[in-house]
């Protein structure tokens, strides 16, 4: 992973827009961070982009930065194991009826996180590294419903989990 800072002038610069347009069409955006920094007329944009390099093709190519893939499986026990992958299918059910990919809900690690910690009650989720008050108000009563069922038996009707939206 890598990153690359732009400034942009309040006033419009179609030049440096068009950069980073260019930039970010041809490369893969993990994260990116806007803030405005305002110093009268000489405003501008700062933008901070986190990204791996696109290769042949247009698949991200790997770089010595970039995480390798952990295998929950091995990493986890059987027990645990079982929790996360049902916590992996309630959050593909939260991402579907939000329209939003599924890392917007939780991450892979925040779910093993989850798992790990044992979660007993909502407040705890916001413990685990990167899950807020917003996170915890949207999802923590679902999520909830199913660590306290052992994560047995998940069944995806409206009628046997509470929504929060």
């Amino acid at each position: 992973m890598s990153i690359r800072i732009f400034q942009i002038p309040a006033r419009g610069c179609e030049e440096t827009e068009a950069e980073l347009n260019q930039f970010l069409a041809s490369h893969r955006v993990l994260a990116m961070e806007r803030h405005l920094v305002a110093v009268g007329e000489n405003s501008y944009w700062a933008i901070c982009v986190d990204y791996l390099e696109r290769g042949a093709g247009g698949k991200a190519t790997s770089t010595k930065n970039q995480r390798a893939r952990v295998d929950y499986k091995e990493l986890l026990s059987p027990e645990e194991f079982a929790q996360f992958a049902e916590l992996r299918n309630l959050r593909k059910e939260l991402a579907q009826e939000d329209g939003v990919p599924i890392y917007a809900v939780l991450t892979n690690e925040q779910l093993a996180q989850i798992v790990q910690q044992r979660v007993g009650i909502k407040t705890d989720l916001e413990k685990v590294a990167g899950i807020g008050e917003g996170r915890v108000a949207k999802y923590g009563d679902r999520i909830m419903s199913l660590l306290q069922a052992g994560g047995q038996g998940h069944e995806t009707s409206e009628k046997s989990l509470p929504s929060n939206r």
